[in-house]
């Protein structure tokens, strides 16, 4: 690697702002004392090279703290979802083989591995410790588990590799410098958060804000306060920050960009905020697999509203159909994905692995065309095709419809069982606060935009939608409820 984002390789930096949460702010040499701490602490706990650290921790600068340190003795980290039961967490520290899991809530989970209550990590080393392990750029470095949504949750393997590729590409790709500061909103057991808004600001220079839980007051008011220069964020929160009162471009003046991603956003979602904030909001598409990111708008050049941009540097994206054979510029395939940032495989899952990684390329699940500049057009997620009576129906494209209505926050489209028809389309819709829509008009908005056969048959104002623990809408809850036997 020419550049760095570790700690210890970052001290002359010195009293740089590095990381700051709602308790404590530390610069370059401050953070690394931390890190150097924390990694003396695990070894002495037996940790050794590639052992599995467990962070079971909300946001908060302990939880970057033990990601690099576990790094500094050639560990490997595995975060997981503060949000998740005993149970749930137990399973991922069961699968991963977690030797040590440190957190908030660490009594809670089961004896037959070391355990750290967050208050009890070292703030510094001992006098006599002498850290000299960095890890091999091949060397695993974070085990993030998928959502699970076909299944139990797997774990991708990111190597220091994936990771410093990302994280270069981003300071790139956005143009960071030591003058850049991120505002953090997104889960830190999420590879988006640790790669756009932690690592790539590490390489540059630049700095950390983790913010407390989101609220859409609270954003505006640390904007205020902490002068950042951009954040990532997903499109349900862009469209709570856009529905305040009042919101003009000087909230957000520090802001030069923010980053959306995650899950698609309407073009006139993306319309708005770009109003509001007047700055630009570049859309990106990538997976935990792809190690967050392979395409996205650029801040300054062509952006295409409606598409996620073209493949990043180093990666190609192609589109193939059903016998894996690249189809025509234009022409609707599934995305597959060729680059660095392609993760090293499923932990434990080989068979899983040689499914997804075929002859190199990541097969994403994702429906797309790209078009004669390379810029990709998201379509829909294969598993998400509603067949009506033989006809191919991609939810997206109704869901595009719904959100050009002035009222509509978010909407979800699932196909529920029809015994004459196979699937029919139907929608969730969440309206923005003090806003008031009724499926009867929401059906006449569709009229004249979408062909009668992709009308959903029943259209659902709802008060809220599912969630899956990335945040995501959660479609197979959607489709599971609608298969259920309802109660009389």
């Amino acid at each position: 690697m020419t550049s760095t984002y570790f700690a210890w390789d970052l001290t002359h930096r010195a009293d740089a702002p590095c990381v700051r949460d709602d308790v404590v702010a530390l610069d370059y040499a401050g953070f690394a004392r931390r890190v150097e701490g924390v990694a003396e602490q695990l070894g002495r706990a037996g940790v050794r090279p590639g052992d599995v650290v467990a962070t079971f921790l909300p946001n908060r600068i302990e939880l970057l703290v033990t990601l690099m340190a576990a790094w500094r003795i050639g560990a490997v980290a595995t975060p997981v979802n503060p949000a998740f039961t005993p149970e749930e967490a137990e399973y991922q520290l069961a699968d991963s083989g977690a030797r040590v899991v440190i957190g908030t809530r660490a009594a809670e989970l089961g004896s037959d591995r070391a355990r750290f209550d967050v208050e009890e990590l070292a703030t510094a080393p001992s006098a006599d410790w002498r850290g000299s392990l960095s890890p091999a750029a091949g060397d695993d470095a974070l085990l993030i588990y998928t959502s699970g949504s076909t299944g139990r949750p797997k774990g991708v393997r990111l190597s220091h590799d994936n990771l410093h590729y990302m994280a270069s590409t981003m300071v790139t790709h956005f143009g960071l410098t030591a003058a850049d500061h991120a505002l953090l909103v997104l889960p830190l057991f999420h590879v988006n958060a640790i790669c756009v808004s932690f690592l790539a600001p590490m390489l540059a220079g630049g700095q950390l804000s983790i913010t407390g839980k989101f609220s859409p007051s609270r954003f505006f008011d640390d904007v205020a306060r902490l002068t950042p220069t951009y954040f990532s964020a997903v499109p349900t929160i862009y469209a709570l920050l856009v529905s305040q009162e009042g919101l003009t471009a000087e909230a957000t003046g520090s802001l030069r960009f923010a980053v959306c991603g995650a899950a698609p956003i309407s073009r006139e979602l993306l319309d708005r905020v770009e109003g509001a904030f007047g700055i630009p909001v570049v859309e990106g598409y990538g997976l935990t697999e792809g190690t967050c990111a392979s395409a996205c708008n650029p801040v300054v050049g062509v952006r295409k509203l409606g598409t996620v941009g073209p493949a990043l540097p180093g990666q190609r994206i192609a589109i193939v159909d059903e016998q894996g054979t690249e189809v025509p510029t234009g022409e609707i395939g599934e995305v597959v994905i060729s680059g660095p940032n392609v993760m090293r495989g499923y932990l434990n899952r080989p068979e899983a692995t040689a499914s997804t990684i075929v002859g190199g390329r990541l097969h994403t699940g994702d429906v797309g065309r790209l078009d004669e500049d390379g810029y990709l057009t998201l379509v829909d997620r294969i598993k998400d095709l509603i067949i009506r009576g033989g006809e191919n129906i991609y939810p997206k494209e109704i869901e595009n419809a719904l959100a050009t209505h002035p009222d509509v926050l978010e909407c979800a489209v699932v196909g529920a069982p029809d015994e004459l028809y196979g699937e029919l389309p139907v929608a969730f819709v969440v309206a923005y606060p003090h806003r008031g829509v009724d499926a009867e008009k929401l059906a006449d908005h569709l009229v004249g935009r979408l062909a009668k056969i992709k009308q959903p048959s029943t259209i659902h104002v709802v008060d809220r939608l599912p969630r899956n623990p990335v945040g995501k809408i959660d479609k197979p809850a959607l489709r599971s409820d609608l298969r259920s036997p309802q109660p009389i």
